[in-house]
């Protein structure tokens, strides 16, 4: 059962950490394969990730969210998660029961020069569109760090480069 075999590596950060692209990457580097979170949600819910934002509401897309996560099941996979999926605690709860979870870790001054357009992402800001991308990295960062098995810091690293990190932190 797949409760039994965490073989999978769950990639936990905020947007613009690298998680997908790092994620098809390490996918590579370790002979894994490789799962978007996001791109799960988006297919099951034929939407984008903002028209569901905008649709729900940021609330209704964590349920929406951690109902989808709660239900994955996979083997070797790198699952890379959307940055606010450490909202639901079920769902963390059930990826960590399936995988070693990593918080790929980034500086706020390295969000920022990553981000530009937070509308644009699908980004969840639960205190609605008047938060601040530092309210946003304030609210996060605990729980990142709370569900986190492994904590790599990918700041000005190149994604391979990142890749590479991470890959030697889960040895």
């Amino acid at each position: 059962m797949a409760e039994e075999r965490k073989d999978n590596i769950i990639l936990i950060g905020m947007p613009g950490a690298g998680k997908s692209t790092l994620g098809i990457v390490l996918a590579k580097i370790l002979n894994y394969d490789f799962m978007d979170a996001d791109l799960v949600i988006q297919n099951q819910c034929d939407k984008t990730l903002q028209k569901l934002i905008d649709a729900c509401g940021p609330e209704g897309f964590i349920e929406v969210e951690n109902q989808i996560l709660q239900d994955i099941e996979a083997t070797k996979t790198i699952i890379a998660t959307g940055g606010s999926a450490v909202y639901s605690d079920e769902a963390m709860k059930h990826l960590s029961s399936i995988g070693r979870v990593v918080y790929l870790q980034i500086s706020f001054e390295e969000l920022v020069n990553r981000l530009h357009d937070l509308q644009e992402r699908g980004v969840v800001l639960k205190g609605g569109i008047t938060m601040s991308l530092r309210d946003l990295y304030d609210e996060r960062k605990p729980l990142y760090e709370r569900y986190a098995d492994i904590t790599v810091n990918v700041d000005h690293l190149s994604i391979t480069a990142a890749a590479r990190k991470v890959a030697d932190a889960l040895k």
